[in-house]
């Protein structure tokens, strides 16, 4: 037997071990996305394509068909999370993270329903830190797989070459290609959705836009970056309201670290914060004021920081 052949029939198996844990998911009102079953009764899916939040349907493994209930949606991470009676389908059998290297094969597995699984073969292309969605979503590792991204694969498991699951693929969060959630990421927010049914966000109730700082007047303050966050618009009733923030004074800095723009306030506005005190200090009138604001809790219809 030819090594291509012996490699084949292995990718081959690894799809078939993967998608043992793989559903159907019928949510939208188009073709169906995917979902994995992530623990015992507890399946995620990707929330853009679940478009509704009842008579959820699911085609199983073996073929069966069973509904989901809905335990919660993130939007900012794109990850929604049902609870269903998946009978013997088993659980997703996780990768090392530790493990991943740039150049490694992997696969993108779906369930397009009663057609059975899909899958798309690629290197592992980016593994970076952590980073922040364009919802405001916490993400640990920023993991791209030259994959293509067929129609029903979001949702489903980007697998090693042995078929262990690497995270949960999603299109919802960039516009030119798919990305992978880290499987550190899903359970943090399955926990938080089965809890809770919803993700705590830190919430200022500012918008912001990036701005630099001239060199003379960063240097005459003692900045460490050259630039920093203008605020630009500020919610009534806000916290940032509260606190005295005002249009035109610019974010330099948020507990003593230094942020140059939306994003690095971003990363100071998760659970943890909701409730807690931030001291912002901000570039007013040519010198630096600071300022204490208590991180209100974001809902879904808040577009600002």
């Amino acid at each position: 037997m030819s090594a291509l052949t012996t490699l084949s029939d292995e990718l081959s198996a690894a799809v078939a071990a993967a998608g043992r844990s793989v559903v159907a998911v019928h949510g939208g009102r188009r073709h169906p996305s995917s979902g994995v079953v992530w623990r015992a009764g507890v399946i995620v899916t990707a929330d853009h394509g679940l478009e509704r939040d009842d008579h959820i349907g699911l085609t199983l493994p073996d073929g069966s068909d069973a509904s989901g209930a809905l335990a919660g949606r993130d939007p900012s991470t794109d990850i929604a999370v049902l609870k269903a009676d998946v009978g013997q389908t088993v659980v997703a059998e996780r990768a090392d993270g530790n493990a991943l290297r740039i150049g490694h094969l992997v696969l993108a597995v779906g369930r397009s329903g009663a057609e059975g699984l899909s899958a798309s073969m690629g290197v592992l292309s980016a593994l970076e830190g952590a980073w922040t969605t364009w919802r405001g979503g916490r993400v640990d590792r920023f993991i791209r797989a030259d994959v293509s991204s067929y129609p029903g694969l979001s949702g489903g498991p980007l697998a090693d070459a042995r078929g262990l699951v690497i995270g949960v693929n999603t299109s919802g969060l960039s516009r030119h290609f798919a990305l992978t959630l880290p499987a550190s990421t899903v359970d943090r927010v399955v926990d938080a959705l089965l809890a809770k049914g919803r993700i705590a966000r830190g919430y200022l109730g500012v918008g912001l836009a990036p701005v630099r700082i001239p060199d003379a007047l960063a240097r005459s303050l003692g900045l460490q970056r050259g630039g920093g966050a203008i605020v630009v618009a500020i919610e009534p009733g806000s916290p940032a309201e509260k606190a005295g923030l005002l249009i035109g004074d610019v974010m330099v800095s948020l507990d003593g670290t230094s942020v140059g723009d939306a994003d690095d306030i971003h990363s100071f506005l998760g659970p943890e914060r909701v409730g807690s005190a931030l001291a912002i200090r901000v570039v007013r009138a040519a010198a630096l004021n600071d300022i204490n604001v208590t991180v209100g809790e974001r809902s879904d219809s808040d577009d600002e920081e």
